[in-house]
């Protein structure tokens, strides 16, 4: 039998006492070995990319203590109000004295809806970056099937809430979540904390948000021991507009944005809600009494 290691190089390789086993050139055997080499680290990387993966996938699960701690979380410009535990059904929507009596009434029919949820991690916190500025926020985690993802939930009107059933639907899919009540606390048809208040009004046009979201993941890294793997927003209305602010302004913050609805423009869109009254009440002839919307 004949090998060649080069062009027009004949070399005559002997036979060995083995009948199966077949020597080979020096740099032939060299590259078949380097050959199998690679091919061991290559499946290698992949072995360990794969189980990288799953255990990425893998819901995640925390404990009380993780929870409880979190009150001793240090974070810029923000203090923890609480961290406690909330057992699965628990969790009770806290009654809002700022909202109008009809609003109020609204918000407590969803307490039958907050039955269902799972066992939690409930953190609350307020932020002060400037005078005249503080905005409170909530952090919802599931003690245990965490998906390792971060979904924050928008606002609607003026805002002034938080958005406890965005939050309550996020939790059941095994989000953490967060919300904020947008520098203020009121209606979400009332503008009054504005006037007089510069700093609010920046609040509520980027900076709660932006900074509940910084707050919100650190306050997840802190509890499961590892941060949020994919952050996504998902708001209607005012949340819509605060999704493309957010993309707009800090598009590191999340991997994908849901913005429904935007009530995007505000300095257009305000004047053309006020505009409507304007036409109907500078002529008395002009109004609409309410018995011809019958």
């Amino acid at each position: 039998m004949q090998f060649s290691d080069r062009p027009n190089d004949r070399t005559t390789i002997p036979l060995p006492a083995q009948p199966h086993e077949i020597a080979l050139p020096p740099r032939i055997d060299r590259r078949l070995s380097a050959r199998v080499t690679l091919h061991r680290i290559i499946m290698g990387i992949l072995g360990f990319g794969a189980l990288l993966i799953v255990t990425a996938l893998k819901p995640t699960s925390a404990n009380a203590d993780s929870c409880s701690g979190l009150a001793n979380l240090s974070l810029s410009n923000t203090t923890i109000t609480a961290a406690e535990n909330v057992t699965a059904g628990a969790f009770t929507m806290p009654s809002d004295p700022a909202l109008p009596p009809a609003e109020a009434k609204a918000h407590q029919r969803f307490a039958e809806a907050f039955k269902d949820l799972p066992e939690f991690c409930r953190a609350t916190a307020t932020i002060r970056p400037v005078a005249d500025s503080e905005t409170k926020i909530e952090v919802w985690m599931p003690h245990s099937g965490w998906n390792g993802k971060f979904l924050a939930v928008g606002n609607g009107g003026w805002a002034g809430t938080i958005n406890y059933s965005g939050m309550g639907q996020s939790l059941r899919r095994g989000y953490a979540t967060a919300s904020t009540d947008t520098g203020h606390a009121g209606s979400g048809g009332d503008a009054s904390f504005a006037y007089g208040h510069p700093e609010k009004l920046i609040d509520l046009g980027y900076r709660s948000v932006h900074l509940m979201t910084v707050d919100a993941k650190a306050i997840i890294a802190a509890f499961y021991g590892n941060g949020p793997r994919l952050s996504y927003w998902n708001g209607c209305s005012t949340g819509g507009k605060q999704g493309l602010t957010e993309a707009q302004r800090y598009p590191e913050d999340f991997n994908a944005i849901a913005a429904g609805a935007p009530a995007n423009y505000w300095t257009h869109l305000m004047f053309a809600t006020i505009w409507p009254a304007f036409a109907d009440l500078q002529d008395p002839a002009s109004h609409i009494p309410p018995s011809k919307y019958r």
